[in-house]
């Protein structure tokens, strides 16, 4: 039998031509789940196998001031601790009653974690190599012990709890070996004592196949429990390659003049920070809650406290995401005082792994009259809206918080209150039930979809690079000005077309040149677009294999199939005349695409819906088209462009 590599790669990872191992991606590791109490028993599916691989479940009441309360599969079901307090290890049959191969399953009413119409946010680390691992240990009170973790590399920091007796959480992190926190206290690093330490002294105590301790009692008396958390940093492992990173442990100095920009490589979707030399909280964001362009207020909580959840009430906001990390707001005391040093474990944002199907990363529905009133099956992180009955189309992302910028018109971005993407499975406020308001939600993802956020800079109208995390080359960019007014600039591939060609979604206008738009699987360059110092978003769409096509085609004045490559047909289309004047025509299977005669709109005109010339229809591969009930979309010799969705 041929043995295994340990290397991580995932291409690959067999001597001799062993098996080839399974690529490891961020969403089988880690989760952030959102639920409501229910004042009972309920089960967590967040797609994270706990009972054979072994991990850590984390809860927080985001609307009462209660615990942080942690489960392990270590120490076992019904077993917690608090990160806010000292408290030895409780157990309640009530609370986490299994660890389940997709998620976890919880019992009772308590405050903590589940009581009724309470909100939520759960947190699931799975163990894995060059990602987390849970180690417990009995005291022994020999200085320099070394106690074995399973990361296959060195951990970025150490979080450690005595179980059988009140103490600390003590934690060391890689910025200083030589101090420690405390992850229960807002108090600033000290110094890890040479006698009586609490990790080991005065070599650096985290090593890449075990962590050292001191004798102090919070992390190695003799007899006592203890669990250890232990994340890596940088280490690779995920990813076709086995070489993409998913967990960072680093530190920054904070600023009062300028944003400080940390670059992961990565957009996180999970971001812890502590101030080290002065006194502060725990900071703990999530893309969930809202970790969101600058300028827009993110949800946040301490670790050290049992408060409700918060948000900074300022001018802006704490901490907002780039394309390859984070960056702080300047002067903000609690993550970028002047001067001062502050540390953060970061996680990559998923999914990594490319989709297979449409249904994965496309939801269509109408306003079902509940809370959220867009239901889907999988976080929103893009809503199209429209009502089928006559009303300006929209189109938001939630990286960009709630607003709303109209299709059919070239406005700045408006603020609406009812745009939330708090939600497990939807997105918006209930509006009500209503059959003709329409949303079709989408999910971010490999080769599919991105969005990016950036601001223009102050001056100098020179081409702009931007980083994105498709994966791919995007074929199709769809960018707007959100703060100023200006159109919806759509930047096509010249694979596309034969050559880079522009258009505007909100007009009827033809295809244009003059615009430069090139592009790499890791960034994309453009000429300046908008105004000086203006806030852009893009949306960037990929052909993904029976997943998407952006392409074109060639009308031929009678009828046509257009495969896409599919297996199940197409269930989204949106249509452009390239070479003419022509609207921008939508279409879908949940409002039709069986019949010639099934409806469609524009996304640049906010009329009712037509309904008796629509002439696109699904078919195995992608669509079909019948230039006889409604030829614009299918003239002789016209070009159009495409935009498909299985």
């Amino acid at each position: 039998m041929p043995l295994q590599a340990t290397s991580g790669a995932a291409s690959y990872d067999a001597f001799g031509g062993g098996v080839v191992a399974e690529p490891n991606y961020i969403e089988s590791c880690f989760s952030t789940f959102l639920y409501t109490g229910n004042n009972s028993t309920q089960t967590i599916t967040n797609g994270i196998d706990l009972s054979t691989k072994g991990g850590l479940v984390w809860v927080k009441n985001r609307t009462g001031a209660y615990h942080h309360t942690l489960w392990d599969t270590v120490r076992g079901v019904q077993k917690y601790l608090y990160t806010s307090a000292t408290n030895t290890e409780s157990t309640d049959a009530g609370s986490l009653t299994a660890f389940n191969s997709n998620g976890f399953s919880l019992g009772n009413s308590d405050q903590n974690w589940n009581n009724s119409a309470s909100s939520y946010v759960s947190w699931t680390f799975r163990k894995q190599p060059k990602f987390f691992d849970v180690v417990t240990y009995t005291g022994n009170g020999v200085d320099d012990r070394q106690i074995a973790h399973s990361l296959e590399s060195t951990p970025g920091c150490v979080m450690i709890k005595r179980t059988d007796s009140t103490s600390d959480w003590v934690v060391s992190h890689n910025y200083d070996f030589g101090n420690v926190l405390f992850l229960n206290k807002t108090d600033a690093a000290i110094a890890n004592p040479s006698s009586n330490g609490y990790f080991g002294y005065p070599a650096n105590p985290l090593q890449p196949t075990y962590f050292t301790l001191g004798t102090n009692a919070a992390t190695n008396a003799s007899g006592g429990s203890y669990v250890a958390y232990v994340f890596a940093s940088d280490a690779g492992g995920f990813g076709l390659t086995g070489t993409d990173n998913v967990i960072s442990c680093g530190s920054y100095t904070g600023s009062s003049s300028s944003d400080v920009v940390v670059n992961l490589g990565y957009e996180p979707q999970f971001v812890m920070i502590k101030k080290t030399n002065g006194s502060d909280n725990w900071l703990m964001f999530d893309s969930m809650r809202g970790l969101t362009v600058k300028g827009q207020k993110d949800a946040y909580l301490w670790a050290n406290s049992s408060n409700y959840e918060n948000q900074f009430w300022g001018a802006s906001d704490y901490l907002y995401p780039t394309a390859t990390g984070f960056a702080l707001e300047a002067g903000y005391g609690e993550v970028s005082a002047d001067g001062f040093n502050y540390i953060y474990i970061a996680i990559r944002r998923g999914p990594m792994k490319v989709p297979t199907s449409g249904t994965s990363v496309l939801n269509i529905t109408t306003s079902a009259g509940t809370s959220p009133a867009y239901v889907s099956s999988f976080p929103v992180d893009v809503a199209l809206r429209y009502q089928i009955t006559g009303g300006d189309p929209t189109l938001q992302a939630r990286l960009a918080g709630p607003k709303k910028g109209w299709t059919d018109y070239d406005f700045s971005e408006s603020s609406d209150a009812n745009v939330t993407w708090d939600y497990q499975n939807g997105m918006f406020t209930s509006v009500g039930a209503n059959a003709n308001q329409y949303g079709w939600l989408m999910r971010r993802a490999p080769s599919f979809m991105d969005v990016v956020c950036y601001t223009n800079p102050p001056s100098s109208p020179v081409d702009q690079t931007h980083a994105h995390n498709l994966g791919v080359v995007p074929t199709l960019v769809i960018t707007k000005g959100r703060n100023q007014a200006g159109g919806w600039i759509v930047l096509l591939d010249s694979s596309i077309l034969g050559s880079v060609k522009y258009m505007y979604l909100n007009t009827t206008a033809a295809a244009a040149s003059g615009l430069t738009y090139s592009a790499t699987t890791t960034q994309y360059t453009t000429s300046f677009i908008g105004n000086y110092n203006e806030t852009q978003v893009a949306y960037l769409f990929a052909t993904c294999p029976n997943v998407s096509k952006v392409g074109s085609y060639t009308g031929n004045g009678t009828t046509q199939t257009i495969n896409c490559g599919f297996t199940g047909g197409a269930r989204f289309v949106i249509i452009k005349r390239t070479d003419s004047t022509g609207g921008w025509y939508v279409y879908d299977t949940d409002r039709g695409m069986t019949v010639l005669t099934d409806p469609y709109f524009f996304l640049n005109d906010s009329a009712a819906q037509v309904a008796t010339l629509g002439s696109v229809t699904t078919v195995s591969t992608g669509f079909a088209l019948d230039s006889t009930i409604l030829a614009a979309i299918n003239v002789s010799s016209a070009s159009y462009l495409f935009l498909a969705i299985s």
